[in-house]
């Protein structure tokens, strides 16, 4: 992920996640946003447990009628965050994944997301919160699942290329090991002071693979 571009691109949230309204008029707009904001930063602060609806109200000044027109609750304003950073990270690794052209740059391709992945929960502290946040809640928990199968498709369709012989079930479960352990591998080392985090992931990448799985 660009460090710089995580903190200012975003991609308009899906409505099904429980967004009431996403306006196009644009005063309505900057309020949505300005809603959006104001979540983010009190889940900086205070983390996701302790972020209300009456924090929005307290900061913003707006009515609780007001603000229920674009969010009902808590969790249409967390899932509609949570898809902004998805998709701030699929276009990440799909620039990543772009520069995979031979198997000989497949460790080298895969170090570079985690290093990126890694650096966006860095640069954007209340991604944390928003993912911790998508574990404590049931209704939020497919959020995850779909970005996971996303993020493994997409490294299925960059490897098919180059996996030709190789069936369709080996690559699928290959790119799903990769995914789902690379995800987990960052998950963790942000929550270890710097230097403890630094070290974790040289040891991680080192294991990441090199070469396609053999033939199953």
């Amino acid at each position: 992920m660009a460090r710089n571009d995580a903190k200012q691109r975003a991609a308009a949230p899906d409505d099904r996640r429980g967004t009431r309204l996403v306006p196009t008029q644009q005063r309505s707009r900057e309020r949505y946003e300005r809603i959006l904001a104001c979540a983010t930063e009190v889940m900086t602060e205070k983390g996701s447990d302790a972020f209300r609806m009456s924090d929005i109200i307290e900061r913003t000044g707006m009515s609780f009628g007001s603000l229920y027109q674009y969010f009902p609750d808590k969790t249409a304003i967390i899932a509609t965050l949570a898809e902004r950073c998805n998709a701030i990270g699929h276009s990440c690794v799909a620039k990543e994944l772009a520069g995979l052209r031979t198997i000989a740059r497949l460790h080298a391709v895969l170090c570079a997301i985690t290093d990126s992945y890694y650096g966006f929960f860095i640069d954007v502290p209340a991604a944390r919160d928003i993912w911790q946040a998508i574990q404590a809640d049931r209704a939020l928990q497919a959020l995850d699942e779909e970005d996971g199968r996303l993020l493994t498709g997409m490294l299925i369709e960059a490897l098919r290329p180059l996996a030709a012989p190789m069936p369709d079930a080996t690559l699928a479960a290959f790119a799903q090991v990769v995914m789902v352990t690379m995800a987990a591998a960052v998950r963790h080392a942000i929550a270890l002071p710097a230097a403890d985090a630094e070290q974790f992931l040289l040891v991680f990448k080192a294991m990441l693979p090199s070469d396609l799985p053999p033939q199953i």
